[in-house]
């Protein structure tokens, strides 16, 4: 039974970068995958590597399987492909910790506006 089939998520290192496309290799260090060019984005793609960075962890899709070769064909068209998107400047607090700190901050504030 393969391991992987077409529609999987799957979570790899990014171990090279070309123009043409992404290198991936699976957590498992038996499969290796490559992201066409073409399955990065459905927009044009003038530069592959302002998409992802050397040794990056990513999530892929699996879009075809070669169990012979343990290779595969992935996407990261559709998703966020990124495991650690430090785009989201929430904590597991919530935004407590900004809320706790405003008083203090207002407080300086006034102060340095009175000198």
């Amino acid at each position: 039974m393969p391991k992987y089939k077409k529609g999987d998520i799957v979570k790899g290192k990014v171990t090279g970068i070309e123009n043409y496309g992404i290198f991936i290799s699976l957590e498992d260090d038996k499969y290796t995958g490559l992201i066409h060019i073409s399955e990065i984005s459905d927009k044009f793609v003038r530069n592959v590597f302002d998409y992802v960075q050397l040794d990056e962890i990513i999530n892929a899709k699996v879009i075809e399987v070669n169990e012979s070769n343990k290779q595969l064909k992935l996407s990261i068209k559709d998703f966020n492909y990124r495991i650690d998107d430090k785009r989201n400047l929430e904590d597991k607090n919530g935004f407590s910790p900004l809320r706790e700190k405003l008083p203090e901050w207002i407080s300086e504030y006034k102060e340095r506006a009175r000198n």
